[in-house]
């Protein structure tokens, strides 16, 4: 998907050695996701931001492959299992006056396990981290902020 630009916080763990994960690491991943989203919205290249969400291993980052390039479209693809994950990332966008969509991937747990399973070594999420998103998702809904909210069966 040439021209997709696509924030994944995950990205900012990688390291020489593979991704490498910590409590601290992730936090300053999910600052620098931030910040190059507020680049990119301040520089006013951004006419479509899609918060794409759902457990780890649902298929986010396929279903963002398949989709088609549009000039001024980011991805963002991240968990993101409650209103409060999405906030900040909502309002950054709308205090550039850009819309903002969800998409939730939903897939069955154990479906989502397994994919994590088949994932080489260093980008397995700890099975526990997956159970916890699927107890605490409450899936996006418009009231956040979102102009549209679609549901993908996965």
């Amino acid at each position: 998907m040439s021209g997709t630009r696509i924030i994944d916080p995950d990205a900012f763990l990688e390291t020489g050695a593979g991704r490498v994960w910590t409590p601290e690491r992730n936090a300053e991943a999910w600052r620098c996701a931030l910040e190059t989203l507020r680049r990119w919205l301040e520089a006013g290249s951004v006419a479509r931001l899609v918060i794409v969400c759902g457990l780890q291993g649902a298929g986010k980052s396929s279903w963002i492959a398949r989709q088609t390039s549009e000039s001024g479209t980011v991805y963002v693809d991240a968990a993101l299992p409650g209103a409060r994950h999405r906030a900040p990332i909502i309002a950054l966008a709308r205090s550039h006056k850009v819309a903002v969509e969800a998409v939730w991937i939903r897939t069955p747990l154990l479906v989502a396990l397994e994919r994590n399973r088949q994932r080489a070594e260093d980008r397995r999420v700890p099975e526990a981290s997956i159970r916890s998103v699927d107890r605490l998702f409450a899936p996006p809904t418009p009231d956040e902020g979102f102009a549209r909210v679609r549901v993908v069966e996965n």
